[in-house]
């Protein structure tokens, strides 16, 4: 692998390739506009298989992306930040599970909001989500330094997991049978919120003890997720006063 300036860079087919192949979380990857053969063909299927976007820039790009020229027409770049485990997170009141947002707006606002609420933790799964990036980075604005993210490898195994550890799983879903403001929150809490758009997996609501939803009174039928996600978080916080 060349040597890069930033250490969450990875430049070269050969270290991007074994990175894909080892599982580490990559938020994207860059293939110079033309490379192409096997070698490159299979990055592009192993980062299909593990849902890591692919992005197709002019070489200069991919020069000014990785500070060296010798990436050999691929550079990727991995999490922005440190991962915590589940196991180190237990501890707390409340916890935020994302079940599959993608923006990376909408994280770092989730972020920014968890730590203003007193989260303990966001847990965001490892496909089908947005990774940790600068942009999630800026749209926290410094909460990401404070708040401990974890990556989960199943959402639905870590929601029994943390059933075990006595957390009470609620989902928030535009179809829950109780108000977020009615509901009586355990004093181990986990908030479940889905994607843009799509709500919560099935799988992952039939893990949830309770579903709630934020009462509408105009005609679009719910908020964008980062809104909801201060709405509940925050009526969180005022019952523990």
């Amino acid at each position: 692998m060349a040597q890069v300036r930033d250490r969450d860079v990875l430049a070269g087919i050969h270290a991007v390739r074994e990175a894909l192949r080892a599982g580490r979380s990559l938020d994207r990857v860059l293939i110079a506009k033309g490379a192409g053969g096997p070698r490159v063909q299979e990055i592009v299927d192993l980062c299909r298989q593990a849902d890591v976007s692919v992005r197709f820039e002019n070489r200069g790009a991919l020069d000014r992306a990785s500070g060296v020229q010798s990436h050999q027409g691929v550079v990727a770049f991995g999490a922005a930040t440190k991962y915590t485990s589940l196991d180190q997170v237990t501890g707390t009141n409340l916890l935020v599970m994302l079940d599959g947002v993608e923006d990376p707006h909408n994280l770092g606002a989730i972020i920014r909001t968890a730590n203003a609420a007193g989260a303990g933790a966001v847990l965001v799964p490892d496909r089908r989500a947005a990774g940790i990036t600068e942009t999630v980075s800026k749209a926290a604005a410094g909460a990401i330094e404070y708040v401990p993210i974890v990556r989960v490898g199943n959402v639905t195994r870590a929601l029994e997991d943390l059933k075990k550890q006595g957390f009470w799983i609620y989902g928030l879903d535009e179809r829950g049978a109780e108000p977020y403001d009615k509901v009586d929150y355990s004093a181990k809490t986990v908030i479940v919120l889905g994607g843009e758009g799509k709500g919560l997996h099935q799988l992952v609501r039939e893990h949830c003890d309770v579903l709630v939803r934020i009462p509408m009174s105009g005609k679009i039928p719910s908020l964008n997720v980062s809104v909801a996600a201060g709405i509940v978080l925050f009526e969180w916080k005022r019952r523990q006063r």
